[in-house]
């Protein structure tokens, strides 16, 4: 009797569709845009000292990395719906440690946020994997950046205006988005995502799936695209607002280009239906080859400084475009058995360029100047480039079904007598 005064979508949860999780990520593209442009430059005014800043993003890679990889493992004692929500927690908790400032509270927010970001992705792509069929996932790739358009769009542009009006705005802007992510993912009552076979024994260590892993090459390259196009965004994101300034070309100029590429997600629909006319494999490997090279123009002509910013604005044109197709290969190839474990695996490439860029770029300092960075991330796009000849011509393209059709006499003739 009393059930029938419980609205329907109370006492049966909605199936998540492509739609929701878009959604979600665009309210986390919110919390993430509007600091992406602003922790470089809070890092570097803290430091003072470029290399020192790379020194510091190389360690809490390491434990973003670790964080990680141990999401699988905590999930055998926590439920996975509450790994996200501490993930949101510990996001608004970094913000809040922003807004205080100083060396100390900037190294403990970017530790913080960097770990929520991998906690939140682990989940968020094993949730996917659970609801969206493979053959939607280019569809749901898509729909996820065209719905984070705004937040990576608007966000670096109105952090860097924010952090001149009032220092700690855009933390706690982050923070508030931040919480809302948390509501809205509550709200769709994703649960602890679908159970594919009833486990017989407890759940190996982490690390034991890495043999898994790397017992299946399509992983292995796809994984590795995920890297090196991560290692892009790296560069780009911290390393041009550093060069901007030292270059004497202003603070507001890395987060407004950033805003300006970052609208380019606008088109991803475009791009979709351009990958889908041609294949997969063509658009991973013009995205590497074209934005290999302009990293490569953008370090050979670093004497004029506006070409250098040119060449990589444009270099992130195909950044883009690699953000919608070079994730495919691994996400195609993930069998439903290992769903958790392999998305914690992929979810690995995040911290693994958030320790190889820096780390890379710490030893380039002692060497060269910042430009050599970008000649370094150039040459790595271009090793994708080459890697990427092995994927299949036609992968992510629609299997035709077979239709019935009328008698089709397929026996073989009898041969002739002769004679």
């Amino acid at each position: 009797m009393h059930q029938r005064r419980i609205p329907e979508w109370l006492r049966h949860a909605p199936t998540p569709s492509v739609r929701g999780f878009a959604a979600l990520a665009g309210t986390e593209a919110m919390a993430r845009g509007i600091l992406i442009s602003v922790m470089p430059l809070e890092m570097y005014r803290a430091l003072r000292d470029a290399a020192l800043v790379s020194e510091i993003y190389f360690m809490v890679g390491l434990l973003s990395l670790a964080t990680g990889l141990m999401v699988p493992f905590v999930s055998r004692f926590m439920p996975r719906r509450w790994i996200y929500v501490t993930g949101c927690a510990m996001f608004a908790g970094g913000a809040a440690m922003g807004a205080q400032g100083g060396a100390l509270g900037m190294i403990a927010a970017l530790a913080l946020i960097t770990a929520a970001t991998v906690t939140v992705f682990v989940c968020f792509n094993a949730y996917v994997l659970d609801f969206i069929a493979k053959s939607d996932l280019g569809r749901c790739e898509t729909s996820r950046m065209f719905y984070s358009a705004l937040g990576w769009t608007v966000g670096p542009f109105l952090g860097v205006t924010l952090l001149g009006l009032w220092r700690p705005l855009p933390f706690l802007i982050a923070g508030l988005a931040a919480l809302s992510m948390m509501a809205l993912f509550l709200y769709m009552r994703l649960g602890n995502g679908k159970l594919i076979t009833r486990a017989r024994r407890p759940a190996p260590n982490p690390l034991a799936w890495m043999p898994r892993f790397f017992a299946q090459p399509r992983l292995v390259a796809g994984w590795i695209f995920a890297v090196i196009r991560s290692c892009g965004w790296w560069a780009y994101v911290v390393y041009l607002p550093i060069f901007a300034v030292q270059q004497g070309l202003g603070e507001d100029l890395g987060g407004m280009l950033l805003s300006a590429s970052n609208g380019m997600l606008f088109l991803t629909p475009l791009m979709l239906r351009w990958m889908q006319r041609r294949s997969i494999r063509h658009a991973v490997r013009a995205g590497f080859l074209v934005s290999g090279l302009l990293f490569l123009f953008a370090a050979a002509f670093s004497s004029l400084p506006w070409l250098t910013v040119a060449s990589l604005a444009v270099a992130s044109v195909f950044l883009v475009l690699l953000d919608v197709s070079a994730g495919l290969p691994f996400l195609m190839a993930v069998k439903p058995s290992e769903r958790t474990e392999m998305s914690a695996i992929y979810a690995s490439f995040r911290d693994v360029s958030g320790i190889l860029t820096p780390g890379a770029a710490w030893l380039v300092l002692l060497v060269a100047p910042l430009p050599g960075i970008f000649a370094v991330t150039g040459l790595g796009l271009m090793g994708c480039w080459h890697l990427a000849r092995r994927l299949h011509p036609r992968l992510g393209a629609a299997r035709v079904a077979m239709e019935p059709g009328g008698h089709l006499d397929i026996s073989l003739p009898m041969p002739r007598k002769t004679g």
